[in-house]
C-alpha cells in the first residue's frame, strides 16, 4: 500500500466535520474559517515508541491518547478544541495496526468536535505527530504568565494514577484487580477537560495541564509569571485505587511527579474564589485547592501538616 491510499484509506473521510473546514485531508493545505473575534491557538505533541508508549500497546489506544493529550493543551488555554494534524512515521504497513489506531483517532476527535484537516506519512522507527488547532474569544485564552502572589492553586480530578498505571504495565507494581481497570484506563485512555477549561476564562489567572508531574509543572508558571509556590502535599487529591494500591510516601511521590495525568492546574484569585465554586458545580469534575502562590520568585515549597515537607524530585524529563 502506497503513502496516498493509506492516507485515503483510514485518515480521508472518517471522523467529525466541521462547518468552518472549507477544504481538508487531500490539498496541499488545508483552508479554515476562524470566526470574527476569535483568535487560534496551536499545540503540538509528539509521542515516540520506546519513549513514550511501549511498541506492542493497543493502537486503539493510541490513537485516543493522541488526540486526547493534544486536546488538553487546548482546554488548558480556554479553547474550543477545532481541527487536527497528523504526522505518521511507519516502520511498515500494517493494516490491521492502522485500522485500529484511526478508529481510536477517529472515534477521539469526533467525540471533541475535532476534524482532521491533512498532515503528513513516512517511513522510520514509529513516531506519531499531532498538532491541534483550536479557538477561543479574542484575548480570553488562558496562559501560563498571569499567577499573582496570594492566588490559590487548584488542580482538578485526582493525580497519580496514570503514573501507577505504566508502573502496573511495566510489571514493577502490583494492583488490586478491583482497581486495575481504573488505573489502567486513566493511563491509555486519559481525558481532556475541555468544558472545564472554557469556564475557566473569566476565573483563572492562569492555567496548565499536568503533563510531566505537579512538581514540574508548577515551576513552568512559576516561572512565566515570577512568583513562587506554596503547595500542601497533604491536600493533593488521590484516588482510592492510588491509596488502596501504595504506601503513603509512594503515593505523594507519583502524585508530584508521575505526570501523564493531564488533569488541570490553575491558579484563582481570592476575589474570583466564589465565581469558582457557582460556575463550575455544574460539571461535576472534582476541584481541589492544593496551595498558593507566593512571592519568592522561582521558590517551590512543599508542606504537610504546617511542616516542610522533604522531597526528591524524580520525574522524566528528556535530555537530562
Amino acid at each position: 500500500m502506497g503513502e496516498f491510499e493509506l492516507i485515503s484509506r483510514y485518515f480521508a473521510s472518517s471522523g467529525a466535520k466541521r462547518s468552518d473546514t472549507t477544504i481538508g485531508v487531500g490539498d496541499d493545505g488545508a483552508v479554515l474559517q476562524v470566526r470574527d473575534g476569535y483568535d487560534l491557538v496551536v499545540t503540538t505533541d509528539t509521542m515516540v515508541a520506546g519513549t513514550h508508549f511501549f511498541p506492542d500497546d493497543d493502537p486503539r489506544a493510541l490513537g485516543h491518547k493522541l488526540v486526547a493529550v493534544n486536546v488538553s493543551d487546548l482546554a488548558a488555554m480556554g479553547a474550543e478544541p477545532a481541527w487536527l494534524s497528523l504526522a505518521l512515521t511507519l516502520p511498515n504497513v500494517d493494516e490491521n495496526w492502522l485500522s485500529a489506531f484511526a478508529a481510536g483517532l477517529h472515534e477521539t476527535a469526533e467525540y471533541y468536535n475535532c476534524q482532521l484537516i491533512g498532515g503528513d506519512t513516512t517511513r522510520g522507527p514509529l513516531s506519531l505527530t499531532m498538532v491541534a488547532k483550536g479557538i477561543v474569544p479574542r484575548g480570553k485564552a488562558i496562559s501560563r504568565s498571569g499567577a499573582s502572589v496570594g492566588d490559590y492553586i487548584y488542580v482538578t480530578g485526582t493525580l497519580g494514577d496514570a503514573a501507577l498505571g505504566l508502573r502496573l504495565c511495566q510489571g514493577v507494581h502490583q494492583v488490586s484487580k478491583k482497581h486495575q481497570t481504573h488505573i489502567l484506563q486513566r493511563f491509555h485512555y486519559p481525558s481532556a477537560r475541555v468544558a472545564l477549561g472554557q469556564a475557566l476564562r473569566n476565573i483563572a489567572s492562569s492555567a496548565m495541564d499536568l503533563s510531566d508531574g505537579l512538581y514540574s509543572d508548577i515551576q513552568h508558571i512559576m516561572a512565566r509569571s515570577k512568583v513562587g509556590a506554596s503547595i500542601d502535599v497533604g491536600k493533593l487529591p488521590l484516588s482510592q485505587a492510588l491509596k488502596d494500591s501504595c504506601d503513603p510516601a509512594t503515593a505523594i511521590q507519583l502524585a508530584l511527579s508521575g505526570g501523564e495525568d493531564y488533569e488541570l492546574l490553575f491558579t484563582v484569585p481570592e476575589a474570583r474564589r466564589g465565581s469558582l465554586d457557582v460556575l463550575l458545580s455544574p460539571y461535576g469534575i472534582p476541584l481541589s485547592c492544593i496551595g498558593r502562590i507566593t512571592g519568592v520568585a522561582g521558590k517551590l515549597e512543599l508542606k504537610q501538616a504546617e511542616q516542610q515537607y522533604a522531597y526528591q524530585h524524580q520525574g522524566f524529563t528528556h535530555f537530562s
